[in-house]
């Protein structure tokens, strides 16, 4: 139980967001991953939103002269989970939350037509039946989602950006234990529909996360709200949680962070980036101007 299984976990499922190799991430194409200029009511500006992929083959180019603009003229970074490299505590708080002795068996929690699937992908991670007894089913879901992660999370643009920040303020959305919780209060109906959803995804053809990782790159913003409306996150309850409410939530802690600390770069997964639901159009209901830059 690792950093690696958690990490990641909401771009690894909700988005299937990982590059499969860098030739794929770093063609000749030119990057421009979305990035958004945000400014108060009077003009002044308060920060940008940069929705970004947790994890990248390494050599992949995504980095433009608009984005090293934003980074190195930031006060302040605000991002999802601030202790990515806190691995010790990251897997205390999921042993902690993930484990209930007595679950049953993984093939009970899905149905018949998805067993074949799920035990391949349990082959597939290095894991047998019983590795899961006393893990819950959304702890099921993030480590074997895992082994469907292309390129690796130590590239990952948050981590790159918490590198870069070293010496400035950096401040957490919502923390490794507030975000594993949101899957721990989920029913276990959805817990299992999430696990459901995780072998589904297992099962679509190789290259798919070379293309998801592209659309990030190319900043295809409709693309990726497209996305946000597919396997997992089709759930609409699943949708609502793990989509829906945090980004009613983020733009909040956004509205009383961004008077007192600016300018800020806020970089969180480009999921939460998209569509009506996504933070530019809420900051925006909140009296930002929020304006693409690129």
């Amino acid at each position: 139980m690792t950093k690696r299984v958690i990490l990641s976990a909401l771009v690894a499922i909700a988005l299937a967001s990982c590059g499969e190799n860098a030739s794929v991430i770093g063609d000749d194409t030119p990057p421009s991953p979305a990035l958004w200029e945000v400014k108060s009511a009077d003009g002044t500006l308060e920060g940008w939103l940069f929705g970004t992929i947790h994890t990248l083959p390494g050599g992949s180019v995504w980095e433009t002269p608009t984005l090293t603009n934003a980074i190195d003229s930031a006060d302040l970074l605000i991002v999802e989970i601030a202790g990515l490299d806190d691995s010790a505590a990251v897997s205390a708080i999921f042993s902690r939350l993930a484990q209930t002795p007595g679950q049953a068996p993984l093939t009970r929690r899905l149905p018949a037509v998805d067993h074949a699937a799920l035990t391949r992908l349990m082959d597939k991670a290095g894991y047998d039946a019983g590795d899961f007894s006393a893990i819950k089913s959304w702890a099921a879901a993030l480590m074997l989602a895992q082994s469907l992660q292309g390129g690796d999370p130590e590239n990952g643009v948050d981590r790159v950006l918490l590198r870069r920040f070293r010496g400035r303020p950096v401040q957490e959305l919502e923390g490794t234990e507030r975000q594993l919780g949101i899957f721990d209060r989920l029913s276990e109906t959805d817990q299992r529909d999430m696990l459901g959803a995780v072998v589904k995804e297992s099962l679509k053809p190789e290259g798919e996360s070379a293309r998801l990782a592209k659309i990030w790159r190319a900043g295809d913003m409709a693309a990726l709200a497209n996305e946000n409306s597919q396997g997992l996150l089709a759930d609409p309850e699943l949708r609502d949680a793990l989509l829906v409410r945090r980004n009613d939530d983020w733009a909040a802690k956004l509205a009383t962070i961004l008077p007192s600390q600016q300018p800020a770069l806020i970089a969180v997964g480009a999921a939460h980036m998209a569509g009506p639901e996504g933070l530019p159009v809420l900051l925006e209901k909140r009296g930002y101007t929020v304006t693409r830059i690129q």
